[in-house]
């Protein structure tokens, strides 16, 4: 019985953070999927905040693919998307700087946190920038480099040119 215990108490704030992620979406991008709505860039920013936050995952590339579609102004688009973006990696990174070790490790795992930590100890600033330029964990990378004490200034930088480039790209893509 403690098993099945431990078992529930290890999966349940998956469970939680995964309806989370499907409220959000459903509440947004859904309802204007499935109720024939024109598309509003407030669920766009809502949902790419959202996925960019470390403790929801969320398919944000995709978001601004099926956006960029659907006729949205590229440019405002790219904006709120790197913009969002950065605010949400700001709020993780904070959160790396100034929460318990403890705390995070029970959030996300120890293995994910010490794998971006490796990768911020070993590429730096280059790590910052490819997590974010590949559909990457990037907010784990940015919790991981508050951890750090990285400093917030190259953080940023990085992040924002990483973020223009892939959107960049997605968008010569699509």
């Amino acid at each position: 019985m403690n098993s099945s215990y431990q078992k529930l108490k290890q999966i349940l704030p998956f469970l939680i953070l995964a309806a989370m992620a499907v409220t959000i979406v459903s509440l947004t991008i859904g309802k204007e999927i499935y109720g024939h709505r024109e598309q509003n860039l407030v669920s766009f920013a809502v949902v790419n905040f959202s996925g960019y936050l470390f403790f929801l995952l969320m398919p944000v590339e995709l978001a601004f693919i099926y956006y960029l579609k659907s006729g949205a102004d590229v440019y405002l688009l790219t904006a709120l998307a790197v913009g969002t973006a950065l605010a949400a990696q700001l709020v993780d990174y904070s959160i790396g700087r100034f929460f318990s070790f403890h705390m995070i490790d029970r959030m996300i795992g120890r293995h994910s946190y010490e794998k971006a930590k490796a990768e911020i100890r070993k590429y730096g600033n280059i790590a910052i920038f490819v997590f974010n330029l590949l559909p990457l964990s990037s907010p784990i990378i940015m919790l991981a480099a508050g951890m750090l004490k990285h400093r917030l200034k190259e953080v940023l930088l990085y992040s924002l040119a990483g973020l223009l480039l892939k959107y960049l790209i997605i968008t010569l893509i699509f």
